[in-house]
Order: structure tokens, then C-alpha cells, then sequence
């Protein structure tokens, strides 16, 4: 049976943070300590983990409701000061380099699906050398943040790849909403920002509890 006819999917598309990239808790740690920085009150890890994913403007109105626009551009000023200071810290899930590639050489379109600026993620991919691993990619100042479905549908349509035979993977509910919207399968990860109990409306066709258990489920039903 040729690679073509063992895929269920063509393109899968990940998120970045808390699915591939090991990052929540500094992202976390970045936002409290911004939105005090201009006088806010800090929110709770829950509150700061929720945002992830999301594009700038929502992620700041919902992380610091205390703060007023104008603050805005200031707050994200001192979020990127403190995430930088940790951004050679960060490291990819264990596994995750060795899942990529077993599905590369299934002829899988690989992408990435982020709520990070263009700029963030080149500087990750540099990061961890990941340049050539993925075909595409979009972020969230390059098309409508997530949880729209246009960033997964102009993925598609650069790849010529139907919503049928497309899957998202995510740590969020922005990312499993982002798939239904676009009317694609979507699969949830535990291990990053949000609680899994939230994943059930969205439908996923799994939970991963590691990055181990997705590489067999994507290998076996991908």
C-alpha cells in the first residue's frame, strides 16, 4: 500500500506553543509580569495560560480587562521583553523532532497554525533549526487570529489540500474551534495550556497525553 493510500490526512497542521514548543509556563510568567508592569492586576496562571494562542488585541483585552487600550502597545512592549529573556530556554517537546520526521517520510504535508507574530516564529524555528521541516506556515498578524478558520483554510489553499483531508493539532480551544470552523478534524493535546475537560464540545478525534501517544496515534490513523 503506497504512502498516498495509508493517509487518512494530507496536510496536518500544528500549533506552536504548548503543542510543538515547550513554552507555556514562560509565556505565562511574560504576561503577569507585563500586565503589572503597566499597573495591571496580575491575572492567575488559568487566565494567562487561556490566551495562548489567540492574536494579540483579544489576548491583552482578556488577560488584563483592568488595563485600557491605550496601555496596549506598552503591555506588549514588556511581554516580548520577558519572553525574550527566556526564548533560548525553551526547547521542543521530547519526541516531538522524531515525530516530525516519521511523518514527513509518510509524504504528509506539515504546517503551522500560530497565534505567534511572523517574526517570533522564524526566530523559533532558528531556534531549535527546524527551517525545511514544514511546508507552510501562517501567524496570527499575517491573517485573522485563531479561533477564525481563515488561517487553516489559506493553508489549504496553498496546498491545494481539501478540509476532508486536512487535521489540526492543538493545546487550546482556539485551536480545536479554529478546525470546526473550517470544517476539519482536529486532534487536542493535554500538555499544554488548557484543560483537556474543555476539549469534548469542539469534538476532537483524540486527546493526547504526550507527545509519545500522538506519534503512535498519527502513525496508526493520521
Amino acid at each position: 500500500m503506497s504512502n498516498l493510500q495509508a493517509r487518512q490526512f494530507d496536510l496536518i497542521a500544528f500549533d506552536w506553543d504548548g503543542t510543538l514548543f515547550d513554552s507555556t509556563k514562560f509565556i505565562v510568567r511574560a504576561i503577569q509580569k507585563a500586565v503589572i508592569d503597566v499597573g495591571g492586576k496580575m491575572p492567575t496562571d488559568e487566565q494567562a495560560a487561556y490566551v495562548i494562542g489567540l492574536s494579540l488585541q483579544p489576548a491583552l483585552a482578556y488577560a488584563a480587562p483592568d488595563v485600557p487600550p491605550s496601555q496596549y502597545d506598552l503591555l506588549g512592549q514588556r511581554y516580548r521583553f520577558y519572553y525574550t529573556q527566556h526564548q533560548n530556554d525553551i526547547a521542543l517537546f521530547d519526541g516531538v523532532i522524531e515525530m516530525l520526521l516519521a511523518l514527513k517520510k509518510k509524504s504528509h504535508h506539515l504546517a503551522v497554525a500560530t497565534g505567534k507574530s511572523r517574526r517570533g516564529l522564524d526566530d523559533a524555528l532558528n531556534t531549535v533549526q527546524l527551517k525545511g521541516m514544514f511546508d507552510t506556515s501562517r501567524t496570527a498578524d499575517e491573517t485573522a487570529g485563531k479561533p477564525s478558520p481563515l488561517m487553516l483554510q489559506e493553508l489549504m489553499s496553498e496546498l491545494g489540500v481539501s478540509a476532508q483531508r486536512t487535521l489540526m493539532i492543538g493545546d487550546t480551544t482556539h485551536d480545536l474551534e479554529m478546525a470546526q470552523r473550517a470544517s476539519c478534524a482536529s486532534v487536542g493535546v493535554s500538555y499544554g495550556a488548557h484543560r483537556h475537560e474543555h476539549f469534548e464540545i469542539w469534538k476532537p478525534r483524540y486527546i493526547a497525553h504526550s507527545v509519545e501517544q500522538l506519534h503512535t496515534w498519527l502513525m496508526t490513523r493520521g
